[in-house]
């Protein structure tokens, strides 16, 4: 039967008969014609030994044969709906080559290195195919090139047109285009855009183009200008600079705290603090933080906030001064700063600040008097007795900072 049935579909498709079918009954297809009449002859006429084995077999086929099934329905679509054919150039992802034999399983390609690619047909069948050979068997290819932006675009293109027509791969109808891509960093950047006979010789014919568009440019006196990098020097300047030095310590000059300092001593206590600089908004300080230093403003505003209310309780301008009590006996900040505008703050650290103790011995003196007398204007507790205390709060206030600056035996 199954002789019969292969030698009917043969003689009504066989390639000899005049009046034979189109092309679209090849041999792949012819083969699946012959196993779907035996499939169905044999079910009429065997119907009983056909059916006793049909569940079992459907489902082991099916797990057996499932990327096989898969290529061969592929195959067959390639086959019926021609996306390409023998011979022509196409490609699908990265995947390039001359399409050599279409099988039921795979499609066999030869790449331009002249190996073979044998590609599943299940693969091309979830892949955009593009055919480099349909609608008609010449292409079009682009070659780039940049050249000089002191050429009028006018002469780069006749010469690059006279490039093309020097090059024999080229077909010369259509006719070759040089299109302006676009203005780049250091060049107008050109497409030329040219017709050859087959896709196979694509590098062949821009190898040739663009050897012969180097050669013209040279004879045109046209550059093909080198990536351009411009590299500006400048000197660095230090982001504190002496003059940065010289306003910091005349601010320091009008502290109170610092008034008894020569000018030299406030020159070195200037340049070994730091400058700061806030944004209008940002914390300075905040309260309960650890802290061993004290700041001054030089330019713009502070306002000091007791939290968690967040009740502002003073402004402190520019030549003010925050912090003090953290340096001096290494106290938590009693609350938290804010500056408001752009704000710029020499910090001066316990450390610096012990260097300059240890020189002016009379220095603690006379701080200790100062903050004795502002803590005791800013305690509400003591408002009314800061006259009976300022002695002792003084008192206080020097032998914690000698405590903390580990100068008892210094002074």
């Amino acid at each position: 039967m199954l002789a019969i049935v292969t030698a009917a579909v043969t003689l009504l498709a066989n390639p000899w008969r005049s009046d034979r079918p189109s092309d679209r009954f090849p041999a792949i297809v012819q083969d699946f014609t012959v196993i779907v009449l035996f499939g169905i002859i044999g079910t009429v006429l065997l119907r009983e030994q056909l059916l006793t084995t049909s569940a079992v077999g459907a489902v082991v086929v099916g797990f057996a044969l499932q990327d096989t099934l898969g290529n061969l329905f592929a195959g067959l679509a390639i086959q019926i709906e021609k996306p390409f054919r023998v011979g022509q150039w196409v490609a699908f992802g990265d995947r390039e080559g001359q399409v050599q034999e279409i099988t039921w399983r795979a499609t066999k390609l030869r790449t331009k290195s002249g190996q073979f690619l044998i590609v599943p047909n299940s693969v091309i069948s979830k892949e955009p195919v593009l055919n480099h050979s349909e609608p008609t068997i010449p292409t079009r290819i682009e070659v780039e090139i940049g050249a000089s932006y002191a050429t009028p675009p006018n002469d780069v293109k006749r010469a690059m047109h006279e490039a093309i027509a020097n090059s024999p791969l080229v077909m010369q109808a259509p006719e070759p285009q040089v299109v302006i891509k676009g203005f780049g960093a250091s060049a107008i950047d050109y497409v030329a855009q040219f017709w050859i006979e087959d896709y196979a010789i694509d590098r062949t014919a821009r190898d040739e183009v663009r050897t012969n568009l180097w050669y013209t440019f040279r004879r045109h006196n046209i550059e093909i200008p080198y990536p351009i990098q411009v590299q500006y020097e400048r000197d660095e300047e230090p982001i504190r600079t002496d003059r940065h030095i010289a306003a910091a310590a005349e601010h320091l000059g009008a502290v109170e705290l610092f008034k008894p300092l020569s000018a030299d001593a406030r020159s070195a206590l200037s340049s070994a603090s730091r400058e700061h600089l806030f944004a209008a908004g940002e914390a300075i300080v905040r309260q309960h933080a650890e802290g061993d230093s004290m700041f001054v403003i030089i330019s713009g505003q502070a306002r000091v906030i007791i939290e968690p209310a967040g009740q502002e309780v003073a402004v402190i301008p520019a030549g003010g001064f925050f912090g003090e009590m953290s340096m001096l006996t290494g106290d938590r900040r009693a609350a938290t700063v804010k500056a408001i505008g752009d704000t710029t703050v020499l910090e001066i650290s316990a450390k610096d600040f012990r260097e300059l103790a240890v020189a002016n011995s009379g220095l603690l003196d006379h701080i200790s008097t100062i903050m004795a007398a502002r803590r005791t204007g800013l305690d509400e507790a003591k408002a009314t007795a800061a006259a009976a205390v300022a002695p002792e709060a003084k008192q206080n206030f020097l032998a914690r900072m000698r405590r903390f600056l580990t100068l008892t035996s210094a002074i």
